[in-house]
């Protein structure tokens, strides 16, 4: 089968064998999309050789632990836990100390024709929720996940650095918790995106104004910068949600996050389920983010694309 592969800093196509499910269930992909984290693996994030991509949408072919999931479109949560330790038994395994990842940690990932999935990660998608809105469950899982770590009300001022992809995601799902949601980015067109669904546009030469104005702020630009902005515009005691994933080692005024008691949550996953619920209610859009779609013979033209500036969510099909 065809895969998208990082193989020593570079993104390459190969022919590569099928998966056998092994005791896990085989899916065939329909759809994936390509990330930032994707484009950061390619960089040398995570140290990851292997093939790509964790936001998916398939089709069970193969399941010899759960046969009636075979038929089933599905989406998979990326952390396959061991099954055994404290974490997983109680039923999360994002924090596995032996888990592996999809397509980021010693799993081969989703863009490719086949991927292999234990059973337990994977979750049945509506047919009311299309192919193109499902492969944003991932990323969009990631941007709800953000309120079981920090309490968000309706009357909570919340602000989302980076106007990409995830950092509307992330504004989408917040501004569904409270109308005091605002969207800080450097593309017009993109903040418009935001402003259309009821989130405040605030173009970045405009943020420097609003020093400790908002109660949380969310880093989502991938970008050093960012987490300097975040320091300025969050109020003492309030907190800063650290969700992108780069592989450079940034530097920071820790003293400031001393003297101003400032709470640095790190975010990474979500659970899928509420993100399903949410597409299928129609709650969130993400129709939108959509820029492109390539065939997967045409995958290293297709991460080119992802990493311009200004493009969003580009897709692949097998």
């Amino acid at each position: 089968m065809l895969a998208l592969r990082a193989e020593s800093g570079s993104a390459v196509l190969r022919d590569v064998p099928r998966p056998t499910a092994e005791g896990e269930s085989l899916v065939r992909v329909s759809l994936s999309g390509i990330c930032n984290t994707d484009l950061e693996i390619i960089r040398g994030y995570a140290g990851f050789s292997g093939t790509l991509g964790h936001e998916f949408i398939g089709v069970v072919e193969e399941s010899p632990d759960a046969p009636e999931l075979i038929g089933r479109r599905v989406a998979g949560e990326i952390n396959a836990g061991c099954g055994r330790c404290e974490r997983c038994l109680a039923g999360d395994p994002r924090h596995c100390p032996e888990r592996t990842v999809l397509g980021i940690i010693g799993r081969d990932g989703a863009h490719a024709e086949f991927l292999r999935l234990p059973s337990r990660n994977l979750v049945a998608v509506p047919d009311s929720v299309a192919d193109e809105a499902a492969v944003f469950i991932e990323p969009l899982a990631a941007a709800i996940g953000i309120s079981e770590q920090v309490m968000i009300t309706p009357e909570t001022r919340v602000a989302v650095i980076g106007d990409g992809k995830l950092g509307i995601l992330c504004a989408r799902a917040m501004r569904t918790l409270t109308p005091h949601t605002s969207l800080i980015g450097k593309h017009s067109s993109k903040l418009e995106l935001a402003e259309r669904t009821g989130i405040s546009p605030i173009l970045a030469e405009e943020a420097a104004g609003l020093k400790d104005a908002f109660d949380v702020v969310i880093e989502a630009s991938g970008s050093e910068s960012g987490f300097a902005a975040a320091v300025d515009l969050v109020r003492p005691r309030g907190k800063i949600v650290l969700k992108s994933t780069f592989a450079g080692k940034p530097t920071w005024e820790a003293w400031r996050i001393v003297v101003e008691e400032i709470t640095i949550v790190g975010s990474r996953c979500g659970r899928f389920q509420p993100a399903v619920d949410a597409l299928a209610e129609g709650r969130i859009e993400v129709a939108d983010l959509i820029s492109e779609e390539f065939r997967l013979a045409d995958a290293v033209n297709a991460v080119e694309a992802a990493g311009q500036k200004g493009t969003l969510k580009v897709l692949l099909r097998p």
